[in-house]
């Protein structure tokens, strides 16, 4: 009996302890956040655009194109994919998630079709030269409430009538974005690209007869991205049809951190009119080329600030004019904008600019007091990003010296001018040379914010070129320069940047 009772009492005690040793090993090896949850998925290798048509004007493809009704959208909501084919056909509807996916780039979320096309009217112009269409809407589609936060292309796809007929395809765009918190906050730069597109024909804020720096053009959310006029100069290709900037300029950041395990959150500019999302994040990420900020946005992102969250302007051109929003046709907010004015206060570059491109109804604060450095005229170039500060926490793991260069990954636009904010230090600074030639000073900054949080300003539109090449991406170049793809010494700033903005240093 009492050698029963051993028995029972050592069985139990093993039992115990194999459940133990099997949580304490389930604890470590458990994904500790959603992006690493959402990474062990299958990932899709046919994702990309394979048969890409523009048209004469190369800014549309008519034969199918298409825009969603919202910039952003929750899980258990819903979006309008608003689509036209030209001619009539049907098309497939595939939906995916961007992300690392073991290297593929993207994951297949559902598949929707056939669907039948038709040819939806070009819009009449409206005042301001705005194009808005007003769509029949091809497909609702309700966001499955465990499809987490990150940017979705929706691939369209002809449906041939004949097996002689090619098919055709472009993409749609939209961000699925959520409130929890996060460590880090990545805001595309969709302002941007839609001030930049020009559907269906050289209309963007940059094509009024008037002149291309002026408050005279409104852009509407509510059309396809086309083929944008600065790619012809910077990323000439027509395989990122319907997906603005995201691409070329964005991806490989959000890539990048998906692979390194980040627990990142997306979201769209008009997303952050008010601070409350960005407070319930560490830190933020501003991308690539983020010109066009709504004043509100200004105040929201100052307040995270000054709030405890760490700012990454991982950017150039960025709070550059004041772009306001108002609503579309049928009351949707936030789906209009124009160049409202620039910002700087009284700076001599934002006087000149009221000055030769105004009047302007509106005007922004400095924001080289937000972000460190200023935008500075010129600000178009290329050139080769410079240690100012080897010594720097920044620096530390790379084993940069002072003076080297990470060769092209200035461009095409950047900051300079630093703001005299107490104990700002300038870890870059270089030359980019603008039209090839005309020499520009460009400056990279950090500064402390006030609660042991950061802001650092990398002053390149291409930095994110320096942290990935994932499928579909397709690196730029600009003024005669070009950088040259993933760096083990962008990499590692941007983790030391990171480690102290998340309090691991």
């Amino acid at each position: 009996m009492k050698q029963h009772w051993r028995s029972l009492v050592l069985g139990c005690l093993l039992v115990s302890l194999l459940a133990s040793s099997a949580t304490s090993y389930a604890q470590e090896t458990t994904p500790k956040n959603l992006i690493l949850t959402e990474n062990l998925k299958q990932g899709s290798r046919d994702w990309q655009l394979t048969r890409v048509r523009v048209d004469a004007s190369r800014y549309r493809s008519p034969w199918i194109e298409g825009y969603c009704s919202k910039q952003s959208v929750r899980a258990g909501e819903s979006i309008d994919i608003k689509v036209s084919t030209d001619p009539q056909r049907q098309f497939r509807l595939e939906i995916f998630r961007t992300g690392y996916y073991a290297g593929t780039g993207a994951r297949l979320m559902t598949t929707i079709g056939p669907i039948q096309g038709k040819a939806q009217p070009t819009p009449d112009l409206g005042p301001k030269n705005l194009n808005e269409c007003q769509w029949e809407t091809s497909h609702t589609l309700r966001i499955p409430e465990d499809w987490i936060s990150g940017v979705y292309l929706g691939r369209l796809t002809t449906i041939p009538q004949t097996p002689q007929e090619p098919y055709w395809q472009s993409y749609v765009i939209f961000v699925v974005t959520d409130d929890r918190p996060c460590d880090i906050l990545f805001q595309c730069s969709d302002n941007t690209w839609q001030a930049y597109n020009q559907w269906p024909s050289k209309y963007s804020v940059y094509t009024h007869p008037k002149g291309n720096q002026g408050p005279w053009a409104d852009v509407s959310f509510d059309r396809p991205y086309g083929r944008e006029a600065q790619f012809d100069s910077v990323v000439n290709d027509p395989l990122t049809q319907g997906s603005g900037e995201y691409l070329p300029l964005e991806f490989p950041l959000a890539y990048w951190l998906e692979e390194q395990g980040y627990d990142v959150s997306y979201c769209c500019n008009s997303d952050m009119l008010s601070p409350e999302r960005g407070l319930k994040a560490r830190s933020f990420i501003s991308v690539g080329h983020d010109e066009y900020w709504d004043i509100r946005q200004y105040r929201s992102v100052e307040t995270m600030r000054d709030g405890g969250v760490s700012l990454l302007f991982l950017s150039g051109n960025s709070v550059c004019w004041v772009s306001p929003f108002r609503n579309s046709f049928d009351g949707r907010p936030n789906r209009i904008l124009f160049r409202g004015g620039p910002y700087g206060a009284n700076r001599p570059i934002t006087e000149a600019r009221a000055k030769d491109h105004g009047p302007f109804p509106e005007r922004g604060p400095d924001e080289g007091y937000l972000m460190g450095a200023r935008n500075v005229e010129p600000v178009n170039g290329g050139g080769d990003w410079i240690c100012t500060m080897p010594e720097h926490w920044i620096f530390e793991g790379t084993g940069m010296k002072q003076g080297e260069s990470i060769p092209g990954l200035i461009g095409w636009e950047y900051h300079g001018d630093p703001a005299d904010i107490p104990g700002l230090k300038v870890v870059g600074s270089g030359t980019a040379w603008v039209g090839g030639q005309t020499p520009q000073v460009w400056t990279a900054t950090l500064y402390d914010g006030p609660k042991g949080n950061v802001v650092f300003n990398a002053s390149s539109i291409f930095w994110a070129q320096g942290l990935s090449d994932p499928p579909g991406h397709t690196l730029p170049w600009s003024h005669w320069s070009r950088p040259h793809g993933p760096d083990p010494r962008v990499q590692r700033i941007t983790k030391n940047v990171l480690d102290r903005a998340l309090k691991k240093r």
